[in-house]
């Protein structure tokens, strides 16, 4: 508990400094955490961060479950398959580019398929984060929203498919390809059930729950039975709470007013999280990626980007969408360090590079990612003016 006292209030101190600097609040936790963390100072012992696994499986869900409920029917009935061909293309083009690149460069293609598809995966929270700070809202923002729900689906399935392709072609058992394929759809579809489930379940004891001190218990019970399921059948935390966040907002008239009341649990929560994140960001490993790193992070910007245009472009989305929604999806964490500890028992051969690679990319995206996406979406006008710091409780 001392260590977790001493992570926010010096995330507090960071984050407003980072305001001050005209930097996003995340962006000051990040560093908060990396300066305390056994990188810098250790302050915050290696072990002591490796126990904060629960804060980071609840800021998740509450993160997840804010994402699920942007999935608004009305929303897809406006703008139709627009995200989901988005997300495809930003995903899939990502995990190309860097395929490319690690070819290029001269690597085999088992390693290449399977880094590549990593390179698919981004992480919605401190995007996410950003856009509640700023208040940002508009058609890129909308979009933003859908895309990062989606991407990590593109993501679990485009790495399923990549180390089955890697395990054949380096010998590996043949006999289950078609079943090492179909299960990460599988886990997708056990995920989004099992959401969807607890999603409809929530509105039930509503009716008997009108306080809304009462709700939040609710809300807070049902997003933990939802990542507790998920730990238990080894599926997606995120996608589950995704699901549940989304068919709660459809199916219960009073969606808008519930999600405005996890507001008051979640910002020390998210603050933790991210605090938590600087500190497990190892600066050790950055002299080691060497030009496959550095192609890594330059590729998969690239192909982002790339995707992102063309989806849009494709899709006919309005010309901010296609303009600005690629530098928004820079940000990678979470999703792409849980599948390089998949790949390290799956292709055992590559994860020593693989993951020194991925931590290395997550530092720098997750550092300069929150600046980039505020700059971006000022630039998209959908950030009017920065919030004043009296109005600002969170920093």
């Amino acid at each position: 508990m001392f260590y977790l006292a001493v992570i926010v209030f010096c995330a507090l101190a960071f984050g407003r400094l980072a305001k001050l600097c005209k930097l996003p609040n995340v962006t000051g936790y990040l560093v908060a955490g990396l300066i305390l963390g056994p990188s810098v100072l250790g302050i915050i012992p290696k072990e002591a961060v490796t126990n904060f696994h629960l804060i980071s499986d609840m800021a998740l869900g509450f993160i997840a479950f804010s994402i699920g409920s942007e999935f608004k029917m009305s929303y897809f009935k406006r703008v139709g398959f627009t995200p989901i061909v988005i997300a495809i293309f930003e995903a899939l083009l990502a995990s190309v580019a860097v395929m490319l690149g690690m070819l290029a460069l001269g690597n085999d293609l088992a390693f290449s398929l399977v880094i590549g598809s990593i390179a698919a995966a981004t992480a919605p929270a401190a995007t996410i984060m950003v856009v509640r700070q700023y208040k940002a809202k508009g058609p890129v923002t909308e979009t933003l929203m859908s895309v990062v729900a989606l991407d990590d689906a593109v993501a679990l399935i485009a790495f399923g498919f990549a180390v089955t392709i890697a395990k054949s072609l380096n010998g590996g058992v043949q006999e289950n390809m078609l079943l090492s394929i179909l299960e990460p759809v599988w886990e997708i579809v056990q995920s989004l059930g099992i959401g969807a489930v607890l999603g409809a379940l929530f509105v039930v004891p509503l009716r008997w729950f009108k306080k809304e001190s009462n709700r939040l218990c609710l809300i807070v019970g049902f997003v933990f039975i939802a990542i507790a399921l998920s730990n238990l059948l080894d599926i997606s935390a995120l996608l589950t709470c995704m699901a549940l966040g989304g068919v709660m907002v459809n199916v219960c008239r009073e969606g808008d007013a519930i999600m405005r009341i996890t507001d008051f649990v979640t910002p020390p929560l998210f603050m933790m999280f991210f605090a938590v994140s600087g500190a497990e960001l190892e600066l050790s490993v950055i002299p080691t990626i060497g030009v496959v790193g550095i192609c890594y992070v330059v590729m998969r910007v690239v192909g982002k980007m790339g995707g992102a245009w063309l989806g849009a472009k494709i899709m006919k989305a309005p010309r901010a969408v296609q303009k600005y929604l690629g530098p928004t999806l820079i940000p990678q964490a979470g999703v792409a360090i849980g599948l390089t500890l998949v790949a390290q028992s799956a292709v055992p051969e590559y994860a020593q590079v693989i993951r020194a690679v991925v931590l290395c990319a997550t530092f720098i995206y997750e550092i300069i990612g929150p600046a980039v996406s505020k700059f971006t979406l000022q630039k998209a006008g959908e950030i009017v003016t920065a919030p004043k710091v009296k109005a600002n409780r969170a920093g």
